[in-house]
């Protein structure tokens, strides 16, 4: 049952993201950029940490999931250090997946052969 309400709840993150690409005038970056900031303002509201415990990665794996990592980052890292963690919470808690994406990034620039359009 977990796996289906992760489906759901990524696919209706994907459905969103897909009317406001056919439906606005908004680029795919700033549609992404807003997912991010909708993630740190529903963290905010108290309303991600609910959506991540019944959705599972289908709620931590978009980059909604992303803004929230950031979101509560901050707030433990203020929580912990005070107004230092404000400038060095959100990296410290997504060091992890910034780090993994950088590197599958370069490992794949290093096996694929990138051709002109």
């Amino acid at each position: 049952m977990n796996y289906l309400w992760a489906f759901v709840i990524g696919g209706l993150f994907c459905v969103v993201g897909q009317l406001l690409i056919d439906y606005t005038k908004l680029t795919p970056a700033r549609i992404l950029t807003a997912y991010v900031v909708a993630g740190v303002i529903l963290g905010a509201f108290g309303v991600y940490k609910p959506l991540t415990k019944f959705g599972g990665a289908g709620a931590t794996v978009p980059l909604t999931g992303f803004g929230y990592l950031l979101y509560d980052g901050v707030k433990n890292a203020v929580d912990d250090k005070g107004f230092v963690g404000i400038f060095t919470g959100g990296i410290s808690s997504a060091a992890g997946g910034i780090t993994a994406a950088l590197v599958f990034g370069f490992l794949a620039a290093c096996v694929f052969k990138s051709k002109q359009n």
